[in-house]
């Protein structure tokens, strides 16, 4: 997606040679209109699925997650890092290692929430190494639910976690795949 790329070079900045920060639109403030542009292009991209709920993790999943769940007419789910108090104990747990933050969260959503047999579109902010991405198909497959594909708003391919999103036989696109930060520079794959 050009304009998500764009943004990228303009307000990204690449931290420790492989953290790609952008602050300024996803994870931390967020850009509406480009998030209500990412879940137009999700729709698009899965079109031709039947999809029941997005399926996404707190906390940056939430905007691109929520803008494509309204675009498809569909709920979101997220999966919380936290249980909280208002919570029953009926919970699907995942864990999943944190790589920008270095620390392993559990994540859970409210049995009630995903049904046997629901089609789940899951949709993630970065996929890296694909930690996030792990923990929600294991949640999914603890529903019995259908994973009919997998989302996310940036991928850094040269991680392997979009690999293994394929590898498992799950439909995978990414509206800007980054091949390397060459130079502390994004380079992007289709990039000549």
């Amino acid at each position: 997606m050009k304009l998500l790329e764009d943004r990228i070079k303009k307000d990204g900045e690449v931290l420790d040679g492989d953290v790609l920060k952008i602050n300024s639109f996803l994870n931390h403030q967020v850009d509406p209109q480009l998030m209500m542009q990412c879940g137009e292009e999700f729709k698009r991209l899965f079109a031709d699925q039947k999809i029941d709920k997005v399926l996404t993790c707190e906390a940056s999943g939430i905007a691109p997650g929520v803008m494509t769940a309204y675009v498809l007419g569909v709920p979101m789910v997220f999966a919380r890092k936290k249980k909280p108090s208002t919570l029953n104990d009926a919970v699907y747990w995942a864990d999943v290692f944190s790589y920008t933050k270095k620390v392993n969260n559990k994540i859970c959503v409210e049995e009630k929430l995903l049904h046997k047999g629901e089609n789940l579109l899951i949709i993630d902010d970065f996929v890296a190494q694909g930690e996030a991405v792990k923990g929600m198909v294991n949640i999914a497959k603890q529903a019995e639910c259908n994973i009919v594909g997998v989302g996310a708003v940036v991928a850094k391919t040269f991680q392997g976690g979009s690999d293994w999103v394929k590898q498992h036989g799950l439909h995978f696109e990414a509206l800007a795949s980054i091949d390397s930060f060459k130079d502390g520079q994004v380079h992007f794959e289709n990039e000549n």
